[in-house]
């Protein structure tokens, strides 16, 4: 199979189909290759609100909005209003597609990643189908419904209500929840074309489809000698008038897509209608295991002969690793693993955009998170999207995969679709190496649900390597893993780890109470009518605070004692516009904020995480800036790994801080004074092991633009994204950390502005005047459909301006089918 471009895509389904049509008038002749996979997201158009006959091939829609999927109807929202009132209603899509009339005889099937909340699908008017459950991924085989060369139509009709009921049942979904399920409706995932022959191997899409795709893994592990017995199954199905019979080929290729070995599963012969799963398997040594900031990830191509001729083939990126759960610990590759990371909010948003970005930022999200250090995000109560889930297969970052849940067991109806969505995301994602952990519910469920949810693991991903739990199961005989909120659980039985054990909040803009803007730590809105520190923090206090609360795990790490503590997860990673305390109207318990700048807080997990269980790499970090008012004392505060630490401003020791929570040096009333500060780590043996140091900036002198892009070029595609940095530095190129400069942007070119978010009106969403905060700020720049030249252009008074160019590339599509 091949993921065809647009550029290039009439011309590879014509030869396709042509040679599958001559291939039906002679079975002896050689057939080709016959699956194709398309990029179906350009050329949608969207209309928000209802309207009569919209599914119809006729209706006129040329004056609706042209999109490129994914794209949420409400992405102007994000970010600018509270989760409670992101917008809802009726929205339709629509998309027109061509297929040459060679295509007749195969089968053709469309794959979406997901729709919020429901969606009525149409081909050419006629209805396919309904899913209401806003998570999984689902596919139709519309083949009988395609008229070939001639205009088609998809039509979608969106229902994102957050009271929405399930149609048949009259049941709400549990997880179309306003405190955690960011509601971006519409089509904000990917969708996609498949085109095969009618002896194939399927989809993984049971909603609809009914078929669980090919199932790849490895056994009999030996870790030290790199090798392992790779299995490859693929459910195969036959849609001819006759028997058909095959052969099983697999093929491994390395990373760089080096052929490392090629071996068969036998013969077999399939009856007209009859579905089977065939399999192969071969021992592989010299492999490079899957790990912790390591995502080696193979290519096995599954393929399907007859008479030595490719009849079907399916390529699948995977990794290959070994996990096991024992001893109240998790081993990965033999090793024991303590869970350090983050419990991040499924929708994973970003400003004006919602959840829907390209691939390549959700690796710069994910790489972030490795870079901390952090070795497992926990996905918070609904499975992620597809995307997602391929990016911390790529990063070396393991997941906890949920399927959909609120906050307690349900019963009847609600409880059935909880297995359904485990059920069809199990399917969906049991390839990916990245996941280690399933979980039934953000709390815990009844030992019979457990067994029920655990039966679904072992049917559909028996040697997955993946263990299948809940929080809160303390006492379950049937979890495989379990663990708390804000608790330490020990064990030496199955692993526990606290699955989000700092929930605080705070501003990246506030710095301490003596830098602007002079947030005393915990101004701010009462919380139930009492004062709410912990929601109003600044990033001195909240990172302090998570370190104090890492410090309760670590000392009870693996290798403590018989029983030991797993680790845990921080809640969460970057801010999301979802369930809030403080006084922002989305939360703020980030340790990068929503465009991913750093807070205090992430340099700090950097120096507690750095190693499987105990410390590996000594790092130091300093809290803050250095840059104050003549006259400021205040404490340092230092993060620091080593034994003890000392601090030296512009030369001169100010002696050994204070250690607390085995990682915090605290520093009491330093009087400030410009130059250079800097803190040095030593071992036990007076040795220095790490050091840092911050140096004091000049007045504010300029505005600097970088850039971060597809690192294949700025696709004119209409869903790419840039995302631009504008610093406030000195005379010589120092960031201002104090710095809180309004800045106006203009752009010009083939680009939309989508902009950024800081502390003001609306959160400055869209707006092309906002401020740095700490001296830095991001905006998002989205491509259009035209490729060219595009200028970025930042001024704020009193500074000198700064510009940038760079320049989308085309992506062109013909016929509407990408």
């Amino acid at each position: 199979m091949q993921v065809h471009t647009c550029r290039n895509s009439f011309q590879a389904v014509r030869s396709f189909f042509m040679l599958l049509a001559l291939s039906i008038f002679s079975v002896a002749q050689a057939q080709p290759l016959q699956r194709l996979k398309y990029n179906f997201n350009p050329g949608w158009k969207l209309f928000v609100g209802d309207v009569r006959g919209a599914e119809a091939p006729s209706f006129d829609d040329q004056s609706w909005k042209p999109v490129t999927l994914p794209h949420a109807w409400n992405e102007d929202t994000a970010f600018k209003v509270a989760i409670d009132e992101h917008p809802t209603g009726i929205a339709w899509y629509r998309k027109h597609f061509t297929v040459p009339k060679e295509a007749r005889g195969g089968k053709i099937f469309i794959e979406f990643e997901g729709v919020r909340q429901a969606g009525e699908f149409y081909i050419n008017g006629k209805f396919v189908g309904l899913h209401e459950n806003g998570i999984t991924a689902f596919g139709f085989d519309i083949t009988d419904l395609i008229r070939f060369n001639e205009e088609n139509v998809v039509a979608v009709r969106n229902d994102n209500a957050w009271d929405y009921q399930e149609k048949e049942s009259k049941s709400r979904f549990q997880w179309n929840d306003k405190n955690f399920n960011a509601n971006y409706g519409g089509l904000p995932k990917n969708v996609w074309l498949h085109t095969t022959a009618k002896v194939y191997q399927t989809l993984p899409l049971y909603s609809f489809l009914g078929t669980t795709g090919n199932y790849v893994y490895a056994t009999d592990f030996d870790i030290p000698a790199r090798k392992a017995t790779i299995v490859a199954d693929a459910e195969v199905k036959n849609e001819m008038d006759t028997r058909k019979t095959f052969e099983y080929e697999v093929e491994i290729r390395d990373i760089d897509g080096k052929t490392l070995n090629t071996f068969k599963g036998g013969q077999y012969t399939l009856s007209p209608g009859e579905t089977k799963v065939v399999s192969a398997r071969a021992t592989m040594s010299g492999l490079n295991f899957w790990s912790w900031g390591y995502g080696y990830l193979y290519t096995v191509l599954s393929r399907l002969k007859t008479d030595g001729v490719v009849i079907d083939e399916v390529p699948l990126k995977t990794g290959f690793r070994k996990a096991e759960f024992k001893n109240g610990m998790v081993y990965l590759n033999d090793r024991v693993l303590m869970m350090k990371g983050y419990a991040q909010r499924t929708s994973n948003e970003w400003p004006a955009v919602g959840l829907s970005v390209p691939p390549w930022l959700s690796d710069y999200s994910k790489g972030l998170m490795v870079e901390s250090n952090a070795n497992l995000v926990r996905w918070m109560h609904i499975t992620p999207r597809k995307q997602d889930v391929e990016s911390c297969d790529r990063v070396g970052l393991i997941q906890a995969m949920p399927a959909g849940d609120a906050e307690r067991d349900v019963e009847g109806e609600r409880w059935v679709q909880r297995v359904k969505v485990m059920r069809d995301a199990i399917i969906y994602n049991r390839n990916a190496p990245s996941i280690l952990f399933y979980e039934c519910g953000n709390e815990s469920i009844s030992e019979e649900h457990m067994a029920e949810m655990k039966a679904l693991k072992y049917k559909y991903d028996p040697q997955g390597g993946r263990a299948i739990g809940s929080r809160e199961m303390l006492n379950s005989k049937i979890a495989e893993y379990g663990g708390e909120m804000l608790y330490i659980n020990k064990s030496a039985h199955i692993p526990m780890w606290a699955m989000e054990y700092s929930r605080d909040e705070g501003l990246r803009k506030y710095w301490d109470e003596f830098s602007p803007p002079y947030h005393k730590d915990g101004d701010g809105p009462l919380y139930k009518n009492a004062p709410a520190r912990e929601y109003n923090r600044n990033q001195d206090s909240h990172a302090i605070e998570n370190v104090a609360r890492w410090y309760d795990y670590w000392k009870e790490r693996p290798g403590t004692g018989e029983r030991a503590s797993s680790g845990g997860v921080n809640i969460i990673f970057s801010d999301s516009n979802t369930h809030f305390r403080g006084a922002e109207n989305y939360r703020r318990s980030g340790e990068v904020d929503a465009l991913r700048v750093a807070k205090d807080g992430f340099f700090a997990h950097q120096v507690m995480w750095d190693g499987w269980v105990d410390i590996e790499k000594h790092r130091t970090h300093i809290m803050g800036h250095w840059n104050y008012k003549k006259g400021t004392v205040k404490d340092i505060y230092v993060v620091a790994s080593g034994e003890k630490t000392e601090l030296f401003i512009n030369g001169k020791s100010k002696g050994m801080g204070d250690k607390s929570y085995n990682f915090l040096y605290t520093f009491k009333n330093i009087s400030w004074e410009p130059g250079l500060i800097k803190a040095v780590t030593y071992d036990a043996s007076g040795k220095i092991v790490a050091h840092d140091e911050i140096k004091t900036a000049g007045e504010p002198a300029a505005l600097r633009l970088t850039t971060r892009m597809n690192p294949a070029g700025f696709r004119a595609d209409g869903a790419d994204l840039v995302l631009a940095e504008v610093e406030v530095v000195d005379k010589a190129g120092n960031r201002c950390p104090t710095a809180l400069n309004m800045v106006s942007f203009k752009l010009q070119g083939e680009a939309e502005w989508r902009g950024g978010l800081a502390q003001g009106p609306d959160n400055y969403i869209l707006s092309k005047d906002l401020p740095v905060e700490g001296g830095v700020n991001r905006v998002l720049i989205r491509s259009t459909l035209k490729a060219g030249q595009v200028v970025l252009t930042a001024a704020a008074k009193g500074l000198r301006s700064a510009s940038i160019a760079f320049k989308s590339i085309p992506v062109p599509v013909e016929g509407g089918c990408p």
